[in-house]
């Protein structure tokens, strides 16, 4: 390929991401849900014909993009070529083979150019409500999680599926929030389709076979040149969590190859009966999340670059069989991540974080007014984020969501959606290990109902018996409290009351340290202690 040829295909491939990340702007902006539109906890992708991911938005979740590149296949394989046509959108909320619970939605929407099919648009985001038990972990198969949607048609030839609205609106709490979500997610394969349509014109690309295979070569040869880098070996690693009642235990060896890495889960606890159980769709997709930003981070993710890091696993509770109950999968599923990270910092020592919060506090508040009075009724759902684990070389980062990298809602979002009040959110001092490099803060937060109201929420909070451990001689992070105001305290997991007058706070978990305390410079105490991170000059 010439120097100029090569340049062109680079500037398409350019153009492709562009088109994507527009895609996902135009979710941001029209999403009803603020999980979407304030958190950004979505996807959006292009494929090829043959459902492989060429590009991704860089707006989004690992937990989203990576699953959302399997998805895709799940949905060519299941609705034939022939009955495909131009204006079709496709949908599941499958966990199976979608993104791990019910409440994420996936769209997939055909491109066609002069009658041809060229590519497929897909897109996911975090809906706020799916009936059933709510968003919690106290189901015990998934039919009690929600309305389960197989991979249907939500549009043919443009015009909508209304008896699937209809179905919608009869199951859930929250109706206009979540059939807006629907809508605002066929719009985002929309924009895409007609920005790609759009780019391939004025290139002249009749198809995208070849723009795909300069991509994929591109990004296979390069990953492939770092894993040949790297020590060939097998590590293993386990970590601990909290559970609902009883702790899990996780386990993986992280084998590195001539040509691959594989991640396997052998060891790790069974099934739970309770809603933490996560398919193996979102359990790969955090573990080459973490393999990827080790091996190849600036490289490109598509579907060249992960197909190198593979996933096996026997049935446990990273790879959970249909029906088990799943709705928290990302609690265990966000804690992957620190599991396979800490194989490899056995391979590669002294380049690896230490562990840090990693599940999201998330919180569903259903508030409502007291007696069943007059009164607001609202399903609230906040994303709170604790504190990284301490880099190699640099502190921890505080009140930060890793790996998923959604954003913390505005509280005057978060109030504006239901009758509550957020009357604290502040950085936890203390929280993070002490190292050489200090771990993250965790922050706390203080919430209550409106006067005349009550609120009951679903607690689904982790590193709160199992803290955050510090590496290379780093101390632990500080685990997280969930209480009353009164003192009480609640539990981590699970559907509980707040009483009107009564405020729940929230402290959320410290990441670890890294490295000796001893060797931390007199300077970063001393402005640890002049930001108010410690509340004490020595620990």
């Amino acid at each position: 390929m010439s120097d100029i040829a090569e340049i062109r295909m680079q500037v398409m491939w350019n153009r492709l991401i562009s088109v994507v990340e527009e895609q996902a702007q135009t979710l941001l902006r029209t999403a009803f849900s603020t999980s979407v539109r304030e958190s950004g906890d979505l996807s959006s992708g292009v494929f090829n014909a043959r459902g492989e991911m060429l590009a991704q938005a860089v707006t989004g979740t690992p937990g989203h993009v990576n699953t959302m590149a399997e998805a895709v296949l799940q949905f060519t394989n299941e609705i034939p070529r022939e009955e495909m046509y131009e204006g079709d959108t496709y949908v599941t909320n499958d966990p199976w083979k979608g993104t791990g619970h019910l409440h994420d939605i996936t769209m997939v929407s055909p491109s066609f150019l002069n009658g041809e099919l060229v590519a497929f648009l897909a897109c996911t985001a975090h809906v706020v409500d799916v009936g059933g038990r709510g968003f919690g972990a106290d189901g015990k198969s998934v039919y009690e999680e929600g309305i389960q949607i197989p991979i249907m048609k939500f549009a043919e030839r443009g015009k909508v599926n209304l008896d699937l609205v209809r179905i919608l609106r009869a199951n859930v709490r929250e109706p206009n929030q979540v059939v807006g979500d629907f809508y605002s997610l066929a719009a985002c394969n929309e924009v895409g389709h007609r920005r790609l349509v759009d780019m391939m014109r004025e290139v002249g690309l009749a198809s995208l076979d070849g723009l795909a295979e300069f991509i994929f070569t591109h990004t296979h040869d390069a990953t492939l040149e770092r894993i040949k880098a790297l020590p060939k070996g097998t590590w293993s690693n386990e970590l601990v969590t909290d559970g609902y009642d009883t702790p899990v235990k996780l386990v993986a060896a992280v084998s590195i190859g001539d040509d691959h890495l594989n991640v396997d889960f052998s060891g790790t606890d069974p099934m739970s009966r309770w809603g933490i159980n996560v398919p193996a769709i979102y359990s790969k997709a955090y573990a080459c999340y973490a393999l990827k930003c080790v091996v190849a981070p600036e490289i490109p993710n598509n579907a060249a670059s992960l197909a190198l890091f593979t996933v096996s696993s026997p049935t446990n509770i990273l790879n959970a069989v249909r029906p088990a109950p799943v709705s928290l999968r990302h609690v265990i599923g966000h804690m992957v991540p620190d599991l396979v990270l800490g194989a490899l910092s056995k391979a590669l020592p002294g380049q690896i974080l230490a562990e840090g919060a990693a599940a999201l506090w998330n919180i569903h508040i259903s508030a409502r007014p007291v007696g069943g009075g007059d009164g607001r009724r609202a399903e609230v759902l906040m994303f709170n984020s604790g504190g990284m684990g301490a880099r190699p070389t640099l502190d921890g980062l505080s009140a930060t969501a890793f790996p998923s990298g959604v954003h913390t809602m505005p509280i005057e979002a978060t109030e504006h959606t239901g009758p509550i009040v957020i009357w604290r959110k502040e950085l936890r001092p203390d929280s993070g290990g002490d190292g050489e490099f200090r771990g993250g803060l965790g922050q706390i937060l203080e919430i209550a109902a409106t006067e005349g109201h009550e609120f009951d929420f679903s607690a689904m909070f982790d590193r709160v018996k199992h803290p955050a451990k510090g590496r290379n001689g780093g101390k632990d992070g500080i685990p997280g409290v969930v209480r009353l105001d009164d003192g009480m305290l609640m539990r981590p997991k699970g559907w509980q009351h707040v009483p009107a007058g009564r405020r729940l706070v929230l402290e959320l978990p410290g990441g670890g340290g890294y490295g000796d305390p001893a060797l931390r410079s007199t300077a970063a105490r001393a402005q640890d202690i002049s930001k108010g991170y410690i509340l004490e000059k020595s620990r």
